[in-house]
């Protein structure tokens, strides 16, 4: 492999895991605060949709990535609502946003499949950095959303695991009753992180539709929004970790693309596989139970929470 080559598998692996890593980010929210979603592969293909539908309507990318986000919040507003306040199942509400979510943008944008999003985001070049030799190249000549993300990761690291309100996240999702005890409001922090995770995957999703295939087409989002779930379990519910296994999605999906171009000789069905295997392969990995007890999943995530039942 020659070094544009690996070069050029790098810049597509940044775009790529981007895609991934903002609803991951938005997931680690959501969980750290007791909330299981699993409706984010539907909250992907809401804001991948309507963020599509607001740009070709409007040529506006920032409207576009604004109703990106509410499109993802609206959704996961459904999820807490039920979750949350109904305290039904965790896993079934988030099963059947994302069946909702599949089904209701198939109806809706198939006026849309095929066109090309008349505004989409471009990459900028960073003046300076982007000479850099390799490493410039890599990570200096993407778009605003991938530069968004690089500064996201380290806010939300530090907001976690350094400020009062990070240490409040961490105590709902570990002892939602002894957090009440103290006076914090578990329901809504759970409606706010809930929220933005949800926001965080409509944005996910609008990056797929805007820039990294600047079109709709029906299910584009190909299962990204369960691995994006399935990396908060890689990433040990942690920022940095998350965007590792991001870009280590990102860097074999675009192996596989690259192969395919080059007529490797590979059958096209198993490079297409490839992602999904890598993923499959660290998350059971990083799944077993004594792994799991190491790692330190939240506590209470999962468990719904009603203040009249603290004990």
């Amino acid at each position: 492999m020659n070094g544009e080559l690996l070069i050029s598998i790098c810049v597509a692996a940044i775009a790529s895991g981007t895609s991934i890593l903002l609803p991951a980010l938005g997931e680690i929210l959501a969980e750290r605060s007791g909330v299981l979603n699993l409706g984010v592969e539907g909250m992907m293909l809401m804001g991948a949709l309507f963020g599509y539908i607001a740009d070709v309507e409007t040529g506006n990318l920032g409207l576009a990535l604004a109703v990106a986000i509410l499109a993802g919040a609206l959704l996961a507003l459904i999820h807490a609502f039920v979750t949350i306040t109904l305290r039904a199942n965790q896993i079934v509400s988030g099963l059947a946003i994302s069946l909702f979510g599949g089904g209701f943008t198939a109806f809706i944008g198939k006026p849309f499949v095929g066109s090309v999003a008349p505004a989409q985001l471009e990459r900028i070049p960073l003046p300076g950095l982007a000479g850099i030799p390799v490493l410039g190249q890599v990570l200096f000549t993407q778009d605003p959303i991938v530069y968004g993300s690089f500064v996201l990761v380290p806010l939300m690291a530090y907001f976690i695991y350094r400020t009062r309100p990070g240490l409040s996240l961490r105590a709902v999702g570990e002892s939602p009753a002894t957090a009440d005890a103290m006076g914090l409001s578990v329901i809504s922090r759970r409606y706010l992180y809930t929220l933005a995770g949800g926001a965080l995957a409509g944005v996910g999703g609008a990056y797929l539709s805007l820039f990294y295939t600047p079109t709709w087409i029906d299910g584009m989002t190909a299962g990204r929004g369960w691995i994006a779930v399935g990396l908060v379990v890689f990433g040990v519910w942690d920022p940095w970790r998350a965007m590792a296994g991001a870009y280590l999605f990102g860097f074999v999906d675009g192996f596989q693309l690259r192969a395919q171009a080059l007529g490797s000789g590979i059958p096209q069905f198993f490079l297409n596989m490839l992602p999904y295997i890598f993923t499959i392969v660290v998350v059971a990995i990083a799944s077993g139970e004594r792994v799991q007890k190491r790692l330190g999943v939240p506590t209470a995530l999962g468990q719904p929470y009603w203040r009249e039942e603290r004990t």
